[in-house]
C-alpha cells in the first residue's frame, strides 16, 4: 500500500480466475485459447479479404472492418491478462496498468457498440433507399463516421481513470475477473462512490444505451419497409442481408446488459454466474462475429473460397 496525501492507493490489484474451478485453470485454458485463436485470426482474414478484394469496398465492408479492427483490440485487451492468470498463475496487475487496461476495454466496447449501430444504419440506407445509398454513405461519409466514433468513445470515458484514482481504497484488492472492469474496481473502495456511479451510468445510458435503441429503431423502419415490398422472395433477400448484423448485435448487447445488470443490483449472484457473464461479454464476440460474416455473408465467403482456391 503507498500512502499519498489523504488517501490510500494499491500499488497493485489481485485479479480472479473462474471461481471454485482454480485447480482446472490449466485445462480450462484450452478453450479460451481456441476462442482467442479464433478472435485474433478470424478478425485478421475478414480484414485481409475486404483489403485486397476491389467488390468489398462499399459501406457495409468498411463497417465491418471497422468492428473486425475493435474486435481484435478487445482480445488483445484481455489476452495477456486471462492467459497469464490461466497458465502461469499471475494475479497481480499495477494500479495504473489496470486503470490503462479498463480505459482500453471500455472504450473498445464503446465504439463496438457504435459501430453496430453504424452498420444498422447503412442498412435501413441500402434497403429503404437503395438508389440513394452510395450518395448517402460514401467513403468521406464512412470515414468521418469512424472518427466521431472513435472520439465519442475516447472523450466521455477520459474521466473514468481519473475518478478512480481521487478514491481511497483500504484494504480490499481482489478483482472479480482476469481483467480490470470499472465497477469491479470502483466497488474495492472505502469512499463515496456516488460520483463515479452516476457518471458511470449517464456516460452508459447516453452512449450503449442509446446505441441499442436507435438500432431497435432502425430495425422497426427495415421491418416497415420490407413488409411493403411486393413479392415474398423481395422481402427475404432484404432481410437475409441484416441477419449476419442482427446476430452481431445479439451476441454483443445480451452479455453486456446481463453483465451491467449484474454489477448495478446484482448483490446475491453467484461470483460464478458474475465471471462467465463477463467472459461471454468480452471473449464471445470478437470469436464468433467473424464467424457469423464468414458463414452469412456470401461475398465474404465467396472471396474466402477464391483466395484458398489461389493458394492451392
Amino acid at each position: 500500500w503507498e500512502f499519498n496525501g489523504s488517501f490510500h492507493q494499491p500499488s497493485a490489484f489481485l485479479m480472479m480466475g473462474i471461481p471454485g474451478l482454480e485447480a482446472l485453470h490449466p485445462w480450462l485454458s484450452i478453450p479460451f485459447c481456441a476462442l482467442y485463436l479464433t478472435a485474433l485470426l478470424g478478425n485478421c482474414v475478414i480484414l485481409v479479404i475486404i483489403r485486397r478484394t476491389q467488390s468489398l469496398h462499399e459501406p457495409m465492408y468498411y463497417f465491418l472492418s471497422m468492428l473486425a479492427v475493435t474486435d481484435l483490440g478487445l482480445a488483445l485487451c484481455t489476452l495477456p491478462t486471462t492467459l497469464g492468470l490461466f497458465w502461469f498463475n499471475v494475479r497481480r496487475i499495477g494500479f495504473d496498468a489496470c486503470l490503462t487496461q479498463m480505459y482500453f476495454i471500455h472504450i473498445l466496447s464503446f465504439i463496438e457498440s457504435s459501430v453496430l449501430l453504424a452498420m444498422a444504419f447503412d442498412r435501413f440506407i441500402a434497403i429503404s433507399h437503395p438508389l440513394r445509398h452510395p450518395s448517402i454513405l460514401t467513403k468521406s461519409t464512412v470515414l468521418k463516421i469512424g472518427l466521431a466514433i472513435v472520439l465519442r468513445g475516447m472523450v466521455s470515458l477520459l474521466p473514468i481513470p481519473f475518478l478512480l484514482k481521487r478514491l481511497t481504497y483500504c484494504g480490499r484488492t481482489e478483482l472479480s475477473h482476469s481483467f480490470c472492469f470499472h465497477p469491479d474496481i470502483m466497488n474495492l473502495a472505502c469512499a463515496d462512490i456516488k460520483v463515479n456511479v452516476f457518471y458511470g451510468m449517464i456516460i452508459l445510458l447516453s452512449t450503449v444505451g442509446m446505441d441499442f435503441v436507435f438500432i431497435v429503431l432502425s430495425y422497426i423502419l427495415i421491418i416497415r419497409t420490407v413488409v411493403s415490398l411486393t413479392t415474398k422472395e423481395e422481402c427475404l433477400k432484404a432481410l437475409n442481408t441484416c441477419v449476419s448484423h442482427i446476430c452481431a448485435v445479439l451476441v454483443f448487447f445480451i452479455p453486456m446488459i446481463g453483465l451491467s445488470m449484474i454489477h448495478r443490483f446484482g448483490k446475491n449472484v453467484p461470483p460464478l454466474v458474475n465471471t462467465l457473464v463477463a467472459y461471454t461479454y468480452l471473449i464471445i464476440p470478437p470469436a464468433l462475429n467473424p464467424v457469423i460474416y464468414s458463414i452469412k455473408s456470401t461475398h465474404i465467403r465467396e472471396a474466402l473460397l477464391r483466395a484458398l482456391r489461389r493458394k492451392r
